[in-house]
C-alpha cells in the first residue's frame, strides 16, 4: 500500500514530467554531440550535486528566501515578474500561483541545463537570462533605482544561489560532498556566475558567507516579502507545499544563515525537534529521489560522453556570455 509520502513523490514527478519538462526542457540538448562535456563534465562537483533533483529543488527554495531580502529583487520581481499575483496589473501583495511556478521551472530548467546538457545549449541558457537582466531596470518606491546588470546586484544574486544549492546538497544528499570537496563545487559553480556577467564572485563556502553577510546593511523584509514568508505563507496555494507543507517551509528557512533567520521569522525549536523536522524532509526527499529515479537529462549526458571527452573541460570557462540588446522581455521568453 502507498504512503502519503510516496504518493505525494509520485504527484510530483508527473507534475514535473507534464508541467517542468515538456515545457522548458524542449530545446536544451542533453544527447549530443558526443563527447562534448558540456560546461563541467562527468567528473565534476557539479555534476555529482546537481544529479540530486530533490536537494536542488529544496537548494533553490532556499535561493528564493535569500534572495528576497533585497529589496531591489522584491521590485524587480513586482515590476518585471509573473510571481506577484496581479488583478488589473496591480499587485496583490501575493504570490501567482502559476507565475511562481513557471519561475521555478524556468530556474530548474537553468541549473540542469548549465550543469549537464552541451557547451552550446549551456551558452544559449545563460545568453538567455542575461538577455532578460538587460531588460530588468526601473526605479523602487522609495526612489532608488535597480539594475539586474549591476555588478554588485550580481555578486548578491550569485552568491544566494550557490549557498542555497550547496548547502541544502550539504544537509539533504544521501551521500554528500564535505569540506575541500564541497568547496570545489563552490568554486566550480563560478562559471556560471561568470557566464551571467558576475565579476569577483566568492568560490568557497567561507568567502559566500562572508559574501552574504557583507550584504546585511542593504537588506530588509518588505511587506511583500513578509506577508510570504512563516506563519504569514498562503501553503494552500501552494501544491509544492501539502502535504509536507509545515516541515517544508521550516526546513527552508532552516537551511539560511542565522542572521538570515532572524529575518525571515524562523523560530528555533531546540535540538530535538529541529532533528524530527529535518529527519521528515529527509524521509520526504527520499521518497521524491525513489519517486524520479535518475533524471532522464542525467542519464544522456553521461551516455554523451561515455566513450570518452572530445575535448578536456576548459576549467577557465568563457567569461560572460553574449546578450540581446534592444529586445522586449517577451521576445526573450520566446528564446526560450
Amino acid at each position: 500500500m502507498a504512503t502519503p509520502l510516496a504518493g505525494w513523490a509520485e504527484k510530483q514527478r508527473d507534475q514535473f514530467d507534464r508541467e517542468v519538462r515538456s515545457r522548458f526542457f524542449r530545446r536544451i540538448d542533453f544527447v549530443g554531440p558526443e563527447g562534448d562535456p558540456g560546461w563541467f563534465g562527468p567528473d565534476s562537483a557539479v555534476w555529482y550535486v546537481h544529479a540530486c533533483y530533490p536537494a536542488i529543488t529544496l537548494g533553490l527554495f532556499a535561493a528564493s528566501y535569500l534572495e528576497g531580502l533585497d529589496p531591489s529583487i522584491v521590485y524587480m520581481g513586482a515590476d518585471h515578474s509573473r510571481i506577484p499575483e496581479r488583478i488589473a496589473g496591480i499587485p496583490t501583495g501575493k504570490v501567482s500561483t502559476e507565475g511562481a511556478a513557471v519561475r521555478f521551472s524556468h530556474s530548474l530548467s537553468f541549473f540542469l541545463g548549465t550543469a549537464f546538457a552541451s557547451t552550446e545549449s549551456a551558452e544559449r541558457l545563460a545568453k538567455i537570462v542575461r538577455s532578460m537582466h538587460h531588460t530588468v531596470k526601473g526605479v523602487r518606491p522609495d526612489g532608488a533605482t535597480y539594475d539586474a546588470e549591476d555588478p554588485e546586484w550580481l555578486r548578491w544574486n550569485y552568491a544566494t544561489v550557490v549557498w542555497g544549492l550547496a548547502t541544502a546538497h550539504e544537509r539533504y544528499h544521501p551521500d554528500p560532498l564535505t569540506g575541500a570537496d564541497l568547496d570545489r563545487y563552490y568554486r566550480e559553480f563560478t562559471r556560471v556566475g561568470h557566464a551571467l556577467g558576475g565579476t569577483n564572485l566568492p568560490a568557497s563556502k567561507a568567502e559566500v558567507l562572508e559574501c552574504l553577510e557583507a550584504y546585511l546593511p542593504r537588506l530588509a523584509v518588505t511587506h511583500f516579502k513578509a506577508s510570504t514568508t512563516g506563519s504569514n505563507l498562503d501553503r494552500k496555494a501552494n501544491p509544492l507545499l501539502s502535504p509536507t507543507g509545515p516541515a517544508f517551509d521550516w526546513v527552508v528557512r532552516d537551511l539560511l544563515p542565522p542572521w538570515a533567520q532572524t529575518m525571515v521569522f524562523h523560530r528555533p525549536v531546540g535540538p530535538t525537534r529541529t532533528a524530527a523536522r529535518r529527519a521528515t524532509m529527509r524521509a520526504a526527499l527520499r521518497q521524491l529521489d525513489r519517486a524520479m529515479g535518475t533524471l532522464p537529462e542525467v542519464t544522456q549526458a553521461h551516455a554523451r560522453v561515455a566513450g570518452g571527452l572530445s575535448r578536456p573541460v576548459d576549467a577557465a570557462g568563457p567569461g560572460a556570455v553574449a546578450i540581446e540588446r534592444g529586445i522586449t522581455r517577451d521576445e526573450v521568453e520566446a528564446m526560450a
